[in-house]
C-alpha cells in the first residue's frame, strides 16, 4: 500500500510539472512568453506550446477587434464655435510584445491613450474648419486624415487602429441658435438674388417679345397694304380692260349688279327719282314677245 502511495503521489507531481511546463493558445489570444520578467517570444501561433516552470511565465492578450464608444465631449471650430462630438474607434493589437512594453498589457491604459490621440486629431482637423465644412462633404475627407493620423501616433503601441468614425456631432443650443439663423439669412439672400435675377430676366424677355410683336404687326401691315395696293392696281386694270372692249356691256353689268345688292331687301328703301339714271336699264327693258 506504501508504495501505491508514493507511486500516485509521483504520478501528481509529475502531471502538474507537465500542466505547468505547456500552455495553449487560440486564435482570439496573442501570447507572450517571459523569463525572469523580460519577454523572450512574442509570436506564437494557435496551438499546445511549452515553457519552463517557474523559469518562463506566459501572459495572453486579446487578438480580437476592440471597440471604444467615447462619450460626447465639446471641440473648438476655426470660428470658435463649440460642437459636442462622440465617437468611436475599433483597433487590434498587432504587435503584442511592444504593446505590453508601453502598457504593461493594460487594454484600459491603451483605450485611454488611444482615445487622446483621437481627441488630438479631432482638435487639429476642427481647428482647421468651419462649422458648415465640419458637417459638410468635407466630413469624410477629415475623418480619412484623423485616421491616418492616429494611425501614425498608435504605432509606438503595437497598435493598429481599424477605423474612426464621429457618431454624431451637435451644436450647442446657443449656437444652434446663431448658425440656424445665419443660415437662414444665408439661404434668404441667395433667394432674393436669384429673384432679382429672375425678374430681370423676365423683362427682358417681355421686352423682346414686344418688340419683336410691334415688329411683325408693322411687317404685316406693311405686306397687307402692298398686296392691297397690288389688287387694287390689279382690279382698276381688269376693269379698264372689260370696259375698253365692251362699254355698253360692262355699264349694263355694273347696273345689274347694283341692283341686286340695293333691291329686294324689305328692310331696304331706296328713294330715287323715277327718272333717275339709276334705272336707265331697267327703263329700255322692253317685255320679251
Amino acid at each position: 500500500m506504501g508504495k501505491f502511495n508514493i507511486l500516485l503521489v509521483i504520478l501528481v507531481l509529475i502531471g502538474i510539472g507537465v500542466s505547468m511546463s505547456v500552455f495553449t493558445v487560440n486564435e482570439r489570444e496573442h501570447a507572450l512568453k517571459f523569463r525572469f520578467g523580460e519577454i523572450i517570444r512574442d509570436d506564437y501561433d494557435p496551438g499546445l506550446h511549452v515553457k519552463i516552470p517557474i523559469v518562463n511565465n506566459v501572459v495572453k492578450l486579446s487578438n480580437q477587434v476592440l471597440r471604444i464608444y467615447n462619450p460626447p465631449e465639446e471641440f473648438l471650430t476655426a470660428e470658435l464655435k463649440n460642437l459636442r462630438v462622440d465617437f468611436f474607434i475599433k483597433w487590434r493589437i498587432i504587435e503584442p510584445g511592444e504593446f505590453y512594453r508601453s502598457t504593461r498589457g493594460d487594454e484600459r491604459v491603451a483605450a485611454m491613450r488611444l482615445t487622446e490621440i483621437v481627441k488630438d486629431g479631432i482638435r487639429g482637423e476642427f481647428a482647421r474648419r468651419t462649422v458648415q465644412e465640419v458637417v459638410s462633404l468635407e466630413r469624410s475627407e477629415m475623418m480619412d486624415a484623423m485616421l491616418a493620423r492616429a494611425t501614425q501616433a498608435a504605432g509606438t503601441l503595437g497598435i493598429d487602429i481599424l477605423d474612426i468614425r464621429v457618431k454624431q456631432i451637435d451644436l450647442p443650443d446657443e449656437v444652434s441658435d446663431s448658425v440656424f439663423n445665419r443660415m437662414r439669412q444665408e439661404r434668404a439672400r441667395v433667394a432674393a438674388d436669384w429673384r432679382a435675377r429672375g425678374a430681370e430676366r423676365s423683362e427682358q424677355i417681355r421686352a423682346d417679345a414686344d418688340r419683336q410683336r410691334v415688329v411683325i404687326l408693322a411687317e404685316a401691315r406693311r405686306d397687307a397694304e402692298r398686296i392691297r395696293g397690288d389688287g387694287d392696281a390689279r382690279s382698276t386694270e381688269i376693269y379698264a380692260a372689260a370696259f375698253n372692249r365692251n362699254q355698253e356691256f360692262y355699264s349694263f353689268f355694273r347696273s345689274m349688279q347694283a341692283y341686286r345688292e340695293s333691291i329686294g331687301l324689305e328692310q331696304d328703301i331706296l328713294v330715287l327719282e323715277p327718272d333717275s339714271d339709276f334705272f336707265r336699264y331697267m327703263r329700255n327693258m322692253s317685255p320679251t314677245p
